[in-house]
């Protein structure tokens, strides 16, 4: 059963960021809109960009194929995404989202420390160490 554990934990993670980037895609233009209300300059770039951050980090992330480096990217975009988005903490609403994004995090960092588990996809012969999951 705990060899499991590694593989839904990883699903869960990666399947928040799979779902952002599809919605940012299926709503272009509020999502800029929105990433312009806050100050974000050349906000179709960055927009793109972040739609393949969440996507292949998360996609990374879920079938474990450098779930590591993925784990990183991911965690490396959520800082400023945080910092930038969800600082207003007379909203409610907000300080759950900046907290959602510190537990997130701390998922993610668990994937960088640990790695993957035992099923998940080789990185093509890569020597990546996984912590042994009995």
């Amino acid at each position: 059963m705990r060899s499991y554990v590694p593989l839904l934990a990883r699903i869960l993670l990666g399947l928040i960021f799979v779902m952002s980037g599809i919605t940012k895609i299926t709503g272009f233009e509020g999502t800029q809109q929105y990433m312009a209300s806050h100050g974000i300059p050349l906000t179709a770039v960055f927009l793109v960009g972040a739609i393949a951050v969440e996507i292949l980090g998360g996609l990374s992330v879920i079938l474990g194929l450098w779930p590591r480096a993925g784990a990183a990217v991911l965690v490396l975009f959520l800082i400023p995404a945080t910092l930038i988005f969800h600082t207003d903490f007379g909203q409610q609403t907000q300080m759950i989202m900046f907290l959602k994004n510190l537990s997130i995090m701390g998922g993610l960092l668990l994937v960088m420390a640990f790695g993957g588990g035992r099923y998940r996809i080789q990185a093509l012969g890569s020597a990546d160490e996984e912590v042994a999951y009995a």
